[in-house]
């Protein structure tokens, strides 16, 4: 086979198998728009949260877990989320998120680490966040796109399961339980 075919059968397979991985997208977010208790950034993150989770690799192995103490502050559409993070080596991380909500009613979020922007729609009792972190890991730098799930339970209860990926790639997932009464 000439160079040339090789080239071209190459990028039909990479073509197939990025249509192959659009087609395995989550859901919709809307999807949940009647589910109860609606979610409220604001009214959720109004008192100081915790939150207690992990990072599972691809294999399902728990390679960190993690406390989280956020405090919040801000008005109308805008939450600006100070969260404070010990990890269980020993290890800390302080994280500032900035939001605000569009007249469209999707979420804009920035933060020092996460390159552009995260954006996030909340419908019912859920919000689908997808953004871009950039994450330290040894002495490498890598970019890594997350799809972030969170669901509300009850007024005091929120579950956040995120799915890691790198060049496309799942590697791995996060999992959280915030609640916002100590």
């Amino acid at each position: 086979m000439t160079n040339t075919l090789r080239g071209r059968a190459a990028r039909r397979l990479a073509l197939a198998c990025a249509a192959l991985l659009a087609g395995c997208a989550g859901p919709d977010v809307s999807r949940y728009a009647a589910e109860q208790p609606r979610l409220d950034l604001q009214q959720f993150f109004a008192n100081r949260t915790h939150a207690w989770g992990m990072f599972q690799g691809r294999g399902g192995e728990v390679q960190k877990r993690f406390h989280v103490t956020i405090d919040a502050h801000g008005g109308g559409d805008l939450l600006v989320l100070d969260e404070h993070f010990v990890y269980s080596d020993g290890t800390t991380q302080e994280r500032e998120w900035t939001l605000r909500r569009a007249a469209d009613g999707v979420w804009h979020g920035t933060a020092a680490d996460v390159v552009g922007e995260a954006l996030g729609r909340i419908c019912g009792n859920a919000l689908n966040w997808r953004y871009t972190l950039r994450q330290p890991v040894g002495d490498t730098t890598y970019d890594l796109d997350f799809d972030d799930w969170m669901f509300l339970q009850d007024d005091n209860t929120l579950i956040n399961r995120a799915s890691v990926a790198k060049f496309g790639v799942e590697v791995g997932q996060v999992t959280l339980f915030f609640r916002n009464r100590e």
